[in-house]
């Protein structure tokens, strides 16, 4: 019997893609800025640390200003520390600062947190933002993953759900929504938008995004709308109808003539992966679970955890090139 001749096997690598960063001794800088107390512990902070004038409303009194609530809940994202840990962290601080100044009981720390009314102080820009829209779970409390992957998902297995919108070219989070688990990811787009004062010039987001009133959302921001129909879509409006043709229509027709690879660098909503990046680095720095139990107060957690991104984001990002292997 003649044994079969074995020919080696042609393996081919996967081509993987390589960058080189052009500022890396800035974006160096501004990761090592990240933990410096000068950034998070700013001077009009201590000016205006209490209220001068009293509310006059029932109820327990308004010491202190909500910019200090909102520094020792961000010192306290940061640092990733409890509330208790938070004031004493934050006395000692002062202490070596020689300020005379007094701290909130860590239950006042925790009630005002309920009502904080914040920005995500955003960079001003001149012209108008591509806004990458995504979502994400935020565990509440439970299990681990091991233990859900082992045993299924039980009932005291929560989470929330992260709505945010990025800016494309910055990097920034323009709008964030948090909502029940069960809240679908197109309902909360509008809200989003809302969010945003800024002209809009177009708004990417992935799949779960098709949806008529959707299309209406940002048609009133006068904005391009690059959401990728799903692959069983029909077109909704055929070309005898006499309205002006409808985006989603013309995005499924050109996708049919084109490929959806093609249309996704046509209508640069491979971009919309920006959004992904940012609840990436959002998860990585706080870990993407809250300690709160009420919904304010863990709406209130999250979107300290947002602000404190953005000024994260503008102490300095990566400028990436792509380079041959």
């Amino acid at each position: 019997m003649l044994g079969k001749l074995l020919l080696p096997q042609q393996t081919t690598q996967p081509m993987t893609s390589h960058y080189k960063i052009r500022n890396w001794p800035n974006y160096n800088a501004g990761l090592i800025n990240r933990g410096s107390l000068h950034i998070w512990l700013e001077e009009d902070v201590l000016v205006g640390w209490k209220n001068t004038e009293k509310t006059g409303k029932p109820g327990a009194s308004n010491t202190y200003s909500d910019l200090a609530i909102e520094t020792l809940l961000m010192l306290k994202s940061v640092y990733r520390q409890k509330l208790r840990q938070t004031i004493g962290f934050a006395r000692s601080l002062f202490k070596l600062m020689s300020v005379e100044l007094e701290l909130p009981h860590y239950s006042t720390l925790s009630r005002r947190a309920q009502r904080l009314n914040m920005d995500l102080s955003v960079t001003p820009t001149q012209g108008s933002r591509h806004v990458v829209i995504d979502s994400t779970g935020v565990k509440v409390y439970g299990e681990g993953e091991w233990k859900a992957r082992k045993h299924g998902i039980s009932k005291r297995r929560t989470w929330l759900k992260l709505h945010i919108g990025i800016d494309e070219e910055t990097g920034e989070i323009l709008a964030a929504v948090v909502t029940p688990n069960s809240t679908g990811d197109s309902e909360v787009l509008g809200e989003l938008l809302d969010e945003i004062d800024d002209d809009i010039e177009q708004v990417s987001a992935d799949g779960a995004y098709d949806r008529g009133y959707v299309y209406d959302y940002i048609d009133e921001r006068e904005a391009v709308a690059a959401i990728p129909p799903r692959k069983d879509a029909k077109i909704w409006f055929h070309g005898n109808r006499k309205g002006p043709k409808h985006p989603r229509d013309e995005n499924l027709r050109r996708i049919r003539q084109v490929g959806r690879k093609t249309w996704k660098k046509e209508s640069s909503y491979h971009r919309r992966s920006l959004s992904e990046t940012g609840m990436y680095r959002l998860k990585t720095i706080f870990t993407g679970e809250v300690c709160a139990r009420k919904l304010e107060t863990q709406t209130t957690e999250l979107m300290i955890e947002c602000k404190a991104l953005n000024k994260m984001t503008q102490l300095g990002m990566p400028d990436s090139y792509p380079v041959e292997a």
